[in-house]
């Protein structure tokens, strides 16, 4: 493996952490036809290397390694298993600090974040290392005379994890750690925008004793190296985190071959702050809500709903805090970070533009920052009317749009208005209130008083347009599995 700018960066200690080829049954390869694509530093457009681009044949013979190795895997105890698992954990513990570096320099996000990712995603694994011994299922009485039923919970087969570039690392181990730990054999895709961190991974993952073909990362163009995946029978279950439009193309791709489909999507997130709230405490979680990682989080609030009678406190409050936040490179742990693309840098202007066209008014940020050009000011909109399209666009970026509500059933139609369905948090301390939006609010998570709800041990999942299925706790082990049902007649 040539090295790249990257391995050679003498801040990165285990250069073996920084894998160019794509690991597909124990080995990492390159493309055959030489084919790779460029990474670049999204804070100053660096090079930090070429990764394979693998082939559609090349991304299934990821699926045959895969299916060789399923049949020993799943026969594993679920103990043996858990160990293995146990000891990818360590090392991603013993290594974060190479791992958050590595996915700094090709995601951008502060390197505080970048530390609390890998925390955050090793959690899974551990987790799900303790979870793959309770595969347990609810038993049932016989219905028939002279008959015995048990119903077991079986791994599905080969599982396709296709993971985003905005959370690289934990993306990945809370889907693998739960398909493994179910017994299921996986081939991964990580964006092209951030492979090193899902190959760092793999590395780890071998290290760890995974054996060859339970583990695959395949790296290259998306669509040359899923849509073999959508398509083969032997791929049983697919799990997606990306953008709802995306999740739509898998889901009709996938359904000639009925696949078990997990999908975590988009989100458009209403924070509703209630006139009794603690105004400092809302302002500060909603800060936090907003602009964590530099606002590309599909947990991030997108509409800030306030009630009329504390409305102008809470903005003059909350952009004060916009206009505190450091915006810098992400090894310089600022605040705020590059966006990771051109893409992602235009949809802040065009939402800023539109919303202010249609009434709307800037409180603070509004242009791209003087560091460079995917840098985006911390943008306040005031005043955001229904009709902008900030209100019904997840914006995925670092603009928070304000408005006022007088009542709670008018803010809970607006905050429902919506296709999507991930989460909402509420800002009360009326704990009837309370009930009836937690109640009312159709989210897959309600979060009140605080910003912070996910972990290994909870169902992630949204409804609606944000997805199917969970990710986490026992149910997101579950995903992987199918239930058979034996009726027996001993004679």
């Amino acid at each position: 493996m040539t090295q790249t700018a990257l391995s050679a960066r003498a801040d990165i200690t285990d250069k073996a952490l920084v894998r160019s080829f794509s690991y597909i049954n124990g080995k990492w390869q390159a493309a055959k036809d030489g084919d790779s694509f460029a990474v670049t530093n999204p804070a100053d457009g660096t090079h930090l290397g070429g990764v394979a681009a693998m082939s559609a044949e090349e991304s299934s013979t990821a699926v045959d390694a895969a299916q060789a190795a399923f049949p020993s895997w799943a026969a594993l105890l679920p103990q043996e298993r858990a160990a293995i698992l146990r000891r990818w954990f360590e090392l991603q513990l013993e290594h974060k600090e190479d791992l958050a570096r590595i996915m700094v320099l090709e995601q951008g996000k502060p390197i505080s974040e970048a530390r609390g990712e890998i925390d955050y995603g090793a959690a899974f694994v551990e987790f799900y290392a303790e979870e793959s011994k309770r595969p347990n299922i609810e038993g049932v009485t016989s219905h028939l005379p002279d008959a015995e039923v048990e119903l077991w919970r079986e791994p599905v087969g080969v599982a396709a994890l296709i993971t985003p570039w905005n959370f690289p690392s934990a993306m990945l181990t809370r889907k693998a750690a739960a398909a493994l730990a179910a017994g299921c054999t996986v081939v991964a895709h990580p964006s092209g925008e951030t492979p090193y961190s899902a190959l760092a991974l793999a590395e780890l993952a071998e290290r760890a004793g995974i054996p060859a073909g339970v583990f695959n990362v395949v790296t290259g163009i998306a669509p040359t190296v899923v849509d073999p995946w959508t398509r083969d029978t032997r791929v049983r279950a697919l799990s997606f985190t990306g953008s709802t439009e995306v999740g739509k193309l898998l889901f009709r791709q996938s359904a000639s071959t009925v696949k078990r489909l997990v999908m975590e999507l988009g989100g458009h997130a209403p924070v509703i702050v209630f006139k009794g709230a603690d105004l400092d405490v809302a302002v500060e979680e909603t800060i936090k809500a907003k602009f964590a990682t530099s606002g590309q989080d599909c947990l991030g609030a997108n509409r800030i709903f306030v009630e009329r009678d504390i409305y102008p406190a809470f903005c003059e409050t909350f952009v004060a805090a916009t206009k505190a936040l450091s915006v810098g490179l992400g090894m310089d742990d600022p605040d705020i970070g590059p966006l990771m693309n051109e893409k992602a840098v235009q949809k802040q202007e065009e939402h800023v533009a539109d919303a202010l066209a249609k009434g709307a008014k800037l409180a603070c940020g509004g242009k791209r920052h003087a560091l460079g050009t995917l840098f985006f000011e911390p943008t306040v909109l005031t005043d955001v009317p229904a009709e902008a399209q900030i209100m019904s666009e997840e914006t995925f970026g670092p603009v928070a749009p304000i408005t006022p509500f007088d009542s709670e059933e008018e803010v809970v139609a607006a905050a429902n208005d919506t296709e999507y369905g991930l989460v909402a948090y509420v800002h009360s301390h009326d704990p009837r209130r309370i009930y009836r939006l937690s109640r009312a609010l159709q989210y897959g998570m309600v979060a009140v008083n605080r910003t912070k709800v996910t972990g290994a041990p909870i169902p992630f999942g949204g409804t609606k347009q944000s997805g199917l299925g969970r990710e986490g706790a026992r149910l997101g082990m579950e995903e992987f599995t199918e239930i058979k049902y034996v009726c027996r007649d001993w004679g």
